[in-house]
């Protein structure tokens, strides 16, 4: 055979093992799209040589084909049958850019984690096409605009996190339509109004640092039998928090700190099923009256702030009886007589501060008493002549 034949028939050899490869190719074609979508919305001086993203070369391998030696070897999962993409978790490598529109194509996709990078712009409403997102985590970016009402379609999510960015205006008030959500954290952004009626399923509720204003409706968080934690703190929350709020049937945690409630209205724990209730903080308001006695009664409480408020009167002594108490902070108040002495015993095993009140007895050599209780005359001042003992 002329070595021309030859060659020409090794071409061809070649010409097949290359078209071999395009058929073998195993994700979806429109899954491929999205995905170079994704990677051309990232700038690309944003990408370190070392990072997953660097490896996503598209033009020398399939993205969920295996072994990944050499290239896509993070930042995605495919299905067993290797077509579809189910999970998209990036490193936090500093990537820049915005999130593509063209992710809603990646259909089966059920973790979306873009954590701890500098992606920036609004999350697009498409999103509301991934129904089998389950997790969907955003924080410590800088994503901006309105939560979009869309994302409240995501039936099968789990979990939202989108702390630390730049989300700002209203919640949608179709939140409570997240059938599914346990955990739900929206901190640090520039989120205002109200809060909207939750999801029944809600574990965690995490809100603390946004502008959210105006009281705690009942009917927010009406039928949410499951929820253990509320961390509303640095919020221009107001009005009185009212008994229901110390009443939902798992609740463990509350954190209200930094807000401006004036009043709090604590019922008894329900006799004989108890209370969950562990730690309460509701420091740095503005709410008036006495040292809410009822909390004393919760069974499990072991830390309580209400330091930097208007309460007067003077301390409980039954909160020196209680047993689980580990924390106490009434510091910054204007509390008035002796505290009780068994605060100062040495088989207290708790910590926290009385100071800064308008305490008299407080002694100087127990870290309790620090810092130094409030000048007599402010203290005259605040209750228009001289205090009660």
């Amino acid at each position: 055979m002329p070595a021309s034949s030859s060659f020409f028939l090794l071409f061809l050899v070649f010409l097949s093992g290359s078209s071999l490869n395009v058929v073998d190719s195993l994700t979806a074609p429109s899954e491929v799209a999205a995905l170079k979508a994704f990677k051309s919305a990232v700038k690309p001086s944003s990408i370190p040589s070392w990072s997953c993203l660097a490896t996503w070369n598209f033009s020398a391998a399939d993205p969920c084909s295996s072994p990944r030696r050499a290239f896509f070897t993070c930042g995605l999962s495919c299905s067993a049958d290797s077509s579809r993409v189910t999970q998209l978790t990036l490193d936090p490598a500093g990537y820049s850019g915005t999130l593509t529109p063209l992710i809603s194509k990646l259909s089966q996709l059920a973790i979306l984690d873009l954590a701890e990078n500098s992606f920036h712009g609004p999350i697009p409403p498409s999103i509301s096409a991934l129904s089998n997102l389950q997790i969907l985590t955003l924080r410590s970016n800088s994503f901006s605009g309105s939560l979009p009402p869309s994302i409240a379609s995501l039936r099968s999510l789990d979990s939202i996190d989108l702390a630390y960015n730049s989300l700002s205006g209203p919640l949608p008030k179709s939140m409570s339509s997240l059938a599914n959500l346990k955990r739900l954290d929206l901190s640090f952004n520039k989120l205002t109004g109200s809060i909207p009626k939750l999801p029944a399923d809600l574990l965690e509720l995490a809100m603390k640092g946004n502008s959210l204003s105006g009281p705690l409706q009942r009917s927010s968080f009406d039928g949410l039998a499951q929820l253990e934690v509320i961390e509303l703190s640095q919020n221009s929350l107001s009005g009185t928090l009212e008994p229901w709020l110390f009443l939902l049937p798992s609740i463990q945690q509350v954190d209200l700190a930094n807000n401006t409630l004036t009043r709090v209205d604590v019922p008894r724990p329900p006799a004989g099923a108890g209370s969950s209730l562990v730690a309460v903080d509701l420091g740095f308001n503005r709410i008036e009256g006495n040292v809410p006695l009822n909390l004393a009664s919760y069974p499990l409480l072991s830390s309580l702030s209400l330091r930097y408020n208007r309460l007067r009167g003077g301390i409980p002594v039954e909160f020196s009886k209680k047993q689980t108490l580990r924390r106490l902070f009434l510091d910054g108040n204007f509390l008035t007589g002796k505290p009780p002495p068994a605060f100062f015993s040495a088989a207290t095993a708790f910590s926290g501060s009385l100071g800064y009140n308008c305490l008299q007895g407080c002694p100087a050599s127990s870290q309790l008493c620090v810092p130094s209780q409030k000048p007599v005359a402010i203290c005259r001042q605040a209750y228009g002549g001289k205090p009660r003992s």
